[in-house]
């Protein structure tokens, strides 16, 4: 089984601050890192860490940013499918760290939006019936709906990150096998939280919905029932990148066992996701292959 990522790439610049500005405050800081980011890109480096044979499709555009995205990607063991676009440039993310870990993004998706249906059809063009196709928040909706139909059409296993939120994301709930998400954004779906957001999406038609809750662990919710899962404890320098880290593993561990997402993909998520905590920067945070596969294998 093979996963096709469908999503945003950009280059992370990193900057650590004391604390987050107020509004006309000018403040000091230090850059950390730059780096490959982007839910997307995350996601498919996490997947193909973990031995899962991963195609990568996003857009960039015609700029020295996308030069430099290009060579990053060959460092992965995964297989890059960039779509150039010449309405937009490259997208990039700024990441603001403070010292007890936390963080504020600010993101561009102008190159993400503007990637064309057509083309990342086209880019689904070798997937079979089984294969698995994961989305963000980051397309326009017209180029979601079409892959999701597409992938309900070809027997495809559609896994979705509601993230960044957007206003449409009722309109593809039923065409969605499995979504991940975390606290803000299942009440922000759904006004509940916890399992009660699970069984509202899973009345609209998601198949499996898995709530993250951050230090409290997560839930799945199924029409088999709820499971929790604790989180497992971290010493927590920097959380940018760790919930892209548990949805690549959740559904790398479920994909490599040939089931559907269950408890032991969602222990062998925390595992990674505290890993990834307890370090600086995003993709650099991530756990190496060698470390994915000690928790997989464990």
């Amino acid at each position: 089984m093979r996963a096709f990522v469908i999503g945003n790439i950009a280059l992370d610049e990193t900057y650590s601050i004391a604390a987050l500005p107020e509004a006309g405050a000018s403040i000091f800081g230090e850059q950390a890192s730059r780096s490959l980011g982007g839910k997307g890109c995350n996601q498919a480096i996490v997947l193909s860490r973990c031995g899962v044979e991963t195609t990568l499709v996003a857009a960039v555009g015609r700029d020295d940013r996308a030069i430099a995205i290009g060579k990053a990607l060959t460092r992965e063991h995964l297989t890059p499918k960039l779509i150039t676009v010449d309405s937009a440039t490259s997208d990039i993310s700024i990441i603001l760290t403070t010292p007890d870990g936390e963080n504020s993004i600010i993101t561009t998706r102008s190159a993400a939006a503007a990637l064309d249906k057509d083309a990342a059809l086209e880019a689904l063009g070798d997937a079979v019936s089984g294969d698995l196709v994961i989305l963000q928040g980051n397309l326009s909706e017209e180029t979601t709906l079409a892959i999701l139909n597409a992938a309900r059409s070809k027997g495809l296993k559609a896994a979705f990150n509601p993230s960044p939120l957007q206003p449409w994301f009722a309109s593809v709930l039923p065409l969605i096998d499995i979504a991940v998400l975390n606290r803000i954004e299942a009440e922000a779906l759904t006004g509940e939280t916890g399992a009660g957001a699970g069984v509202f999406l899973l009345s609209a038609g998601v198949g499996r919905v898995i709530v993250t809750l951050g230090g409290q662990g997560c839930v799945l919710v199924s029409a088999d029932g709820v499971i929790e899962v604790p989180a497992v404890p971290a010493t927590i320098v920097d959380t940018t990148g760790a919930g892209d880290c548990f949805t690549g593993v959740a559904l790398a561990s479920a994909t490599r066992r040939g089931v559907a997402v269950d408890a032991r993909a969602l222990e062998d998520a925390a595992r990674a996701a505290a890993i990834t905590v307890g370090r600086r920067g995003t993709q650099d945070a991530f756990p190496s292959h060698e470390e994915l596969m000690t928790i997989l294998r464990a």
